[in-house]
C-alpha cells in the first residue's frame, strides 16, 4: 500500500459515515479508523457493517456500527445520537450512502422517484441538521456530501440518481453559506465511476472499461480508496479554508 499523509487532526475525532458497511463507505471507515478517528457508522446491510466492525475491532478506537436506513430520518438521527453518545461530539459527517440502480424514465414512477430522492438527498440534508449543533458547540466541523460525475457526463437511464446528485450540489453551497459563521465546512465530494464489487458485479463489463479509457485521462481504475483520501483532506484542518466547493475525482474524466 502507498505511504498515504497522516492527519494528526484526525485523531480522536468522531467521525459519522452513512453507507459505511461495503464499497466507498468501507473504505471511509478504514481510512479514517487508520487514522485514529472515533468512527461510526451506517447501513443497512448488518452482516456487512458487523463483520467490518469486527475487522477493524484492534484499532485505536473500534468503530461503532448501526444498523439503520438512512431513508428513516428517525432511525438516522437516532444512529448519530448513539455516536455522539458513544463518542461524543460528531465533528465529521460524511453524507456517503446512496442506491445508483439504473433506471428508465418510463419505467419511473411518483413513488419510486420519491424512493431515489430519499436515498441519495434527503438523508444528507438531515444528517447535516442533526450534527450542526454538536459541530457548533465544538467550535466548528467539517460534512462531506457526496456527489456523482452522472449527471455532469449526462448518463442515460439514471433520471432520479442523475437528479439528486446534480441537487446535492445545491445542498452544499446552501449549507455552506449557511454554517460557515458556526466554523462548519460544507463541501462536495465527487467520485467517478469507481470500482466498487457492486459496479463490477452488476455493470462494467468490456464496453464500460472501454467507455473509461475513451472518458479518463488516466487510463487506470479509480477505486474506493482514492475517494478516501479526499474525504481524509476535506475532514482534516488542513482544509480550513475549504467550503462550498466541488472535489471531483474521477480520472480527469468530467
Amino acid at each position: 500500500m502507498p505511504d498515504y499523509a497522516r492527519y494528526p487532526s484526525l485523531v480522536d475525532r468522531c467521525v459519522f459515515v452513512s453507507g459505511g458497511a461495503t464499497g466507498i463507505g468501507a473504505s471511509l471507515v478504514e481510512h479514517f479508523t487508520a487514522q485514529g478517528a472515533q468512527v461510526a457508522f451506517v447501513d443497512i446491510d448488518a452482516g456487512a457493517g458487523s463483520a467490518l466492525a469486527a475487522r477493524l475491532a484492534g484499532a485505536r478506537h473500534a468503530p461503532l456500527f448501526v444498523e439503520a436506513d438512512v431513508c428513516d430520518i428517525a432511525a438516522l438521527e437516532r444512529a448519530i445520537e448513539a455516536a455522539h453518545g458513544h463518542f461524543g461530539p460528531v465533528r465529521v459527517l460524511l453524507n456517503n450512502a446512496a442506491n445508483d440502480r439504473r433506471h428508465e424514465v418510463d419505467a419511473t414512477t411518483p413513488e419510486t422517484w420519491d424512493a431515489g430522492i430519499a436515498v441519495n438527498l434527503k438523508h444528507q440534508f438531515f444528517a447535516a441538521r442533526a450534527v450542526a449543533a454538536d459541530m457548533r458547540r465544538a467550535g466548528g466541523g467539517s460534512i462531506v456530501n457526496f456527489g456523482s460525475v452522472s449527471w455532469m457526463l449526462k448518463q442515460a437511464n439514471l433520471p432520479v440518481y442523475a437528479t439528486a446528485k446534480a441537487a446535492v450540489q445545491g445542498l452544499t453551497h446552501s449549507l455552506a453559506r449557511e454554517l460557515g459563521p458556526l466554523g462548519i465546512r460544507v463541501n462536495t465530494l465527487v467520485p467517478g465511476w469507481v470500482m466498487t464489487d457492486r459496479q463490477l458485479r452488476l455493470w462494467v463489463d468490456d464496453a464500460a472499461r472501454a467507455e473509461i479509457a475513451r472518458g479518463q485521462c488516466i487510463n487506470r481504475p479509480v477505486l474506493p480508496e482514492h475517494v478516501a483520501q479526499m474525504a481524509l483532506f476535506l475532514a482534516a484542518d488542513d482544509s480550513a479554508m475549504c467550503t462550498g466547493q466541488e472535489y471531483i475525482v474521477d480520472g480527469g474524466w468530467v
